[in-house]
């Protein structure tokens, strides 16, 4: 169903983006990435730069003119791009909802203006906010904790608006803690895996915010890849917006991450060293995250591919050791 489609992939650059490139070009569909590397990575696209079917534009979804450019001769839409991590979202609020919020409007407004249907985006598990009920459920949101939530909600209400508007078709995923290869475990706002991992392999010390008993919905990325593609090409008729919780339906305590980790490493005969130590919780962290992903099975037809203990086992397992 993707064979010569034409999909525009903003953020493709990045950890997610890029491995849903990666998919979409095993499909045999025509890719063009757009990036403007502030987060994403080169590497990331090196494997695709020989693939005639593979297109890379540089260029900013803050940028309207860009946005433009972007979307001609395209048929759907996959919006990765954003601003990623919570703490950094409190720390520069302004450069995460002009990416997330104003970016967002441009490439939904593009869209719209060269008639594309099909506008499939990234939200995020942190829509529901302060909600207490476990496990989440589409249309029962709490309040937002962190302005990295406000702009995802935004997204989510925008993309609701052009489609009783203008008749688009918008379908928004909201992952669940997504790991997996080409995710980078450098920097102050790196993911909670990548930087255990990287951690443990060096045998430093794994700092885990608060007392590790908080718990995630761990979604591998071939998951998230997975939703897209069928969120891109499913036949239904979705009559409007539709958001899916994007997950496996187990929840895991950061404690029980590092151990299954650890566990991968002496599968392949390294044995860390490395002790846990305890931070101070994170203001705007949620303490529990579970998914109920009925919905997305129902309609869709998603299922995970991998649960978190296989996705461990494949991510650790391929994981480049060289250079620790």
């Amino acid at each position: 169903m993707l064979k010569n489609k034409h999909i525009l992939v903003t953020g493709g650059a990045g950890f997610i983006g890029s491995n849903l490139v990666q998919e979409l070009l095993a499909q045999g569909a025509h890719v063009r990435v757009m990036d403007n590397f502030a987060t994403g990575r080169r590497e990331n696209l090196t494997e695709f730069l020989s693939n005639p079917k593979f297109e890379l534009f540089e260029g900013d979804i803050q940028v309207v003119e860009d946005c433009q450019k972007a979307v001609k001769g395209i048929d759907a839409i996959s919006h990765q791009a954003a601003l990623g991590s919570v703490p950094r979202s409190i720390a520069f609020p302004h450069n995460t909802h002009s990416t997330n919020a104003t970016g967002f409007l441009n490439m939904l407004h593009a869209a719209k203006e060269e008639g594309i249907k099909r506008f499939v985006y990234a939200s995020s598990s942190s829509v529901y906010g302060d909600l207490a009920i476990s496990p989440k459920v589409e249309g029962v949101e709490g309040s937002p904790l962190s302005p990295y939530a406000v702009t995802k909600m935004l997204n989510e209400q925008y993309a609701g608006v052009y489609a009783r508007l203008f008749s688009m078709e918008t379908v928004g995923l909201r992952y669940f803690n997504v790991f997996g290869p080409k995710q980078d475990p450098n920097g102050v706002y790196a993911a909670a895996i990548p930087k255990f991992l990287d951690k443990l392999l060096k045998n430093e010390a794994v700092t885990i915010n608060g007392d590790g008993s908080q718990t995630r919905d761990f979604t591998y990325v071939k998951n998230a890849v997975r939703a897209n593609v069928l969120a891109l090409t499913t036949d239904r008729e979705f009559n409007g917006s539709a958001v899916y919780n994007v997950a496996c339906g187990e929840s895991f305590t950061l404690l029980e991450v590092v151990e299954a980790l650890r566990e991968g490493l002496v599968q392949r005969g390294i044995h860390s060293t490395a002790e846990v130590v305890h931070g101070p919780e994170r203001p705007g962290d949620i303490m529990h995250s579970l998914a109920k992903i009925d919905r997305i099975t129902s309609e869709i037809g998603y299922s995970p591919l991998y649960t978190f203990p296989e996705g461990i086992v494949e991510y650790v397992s391929n994981y480049p050791v060289d250079n620790h």
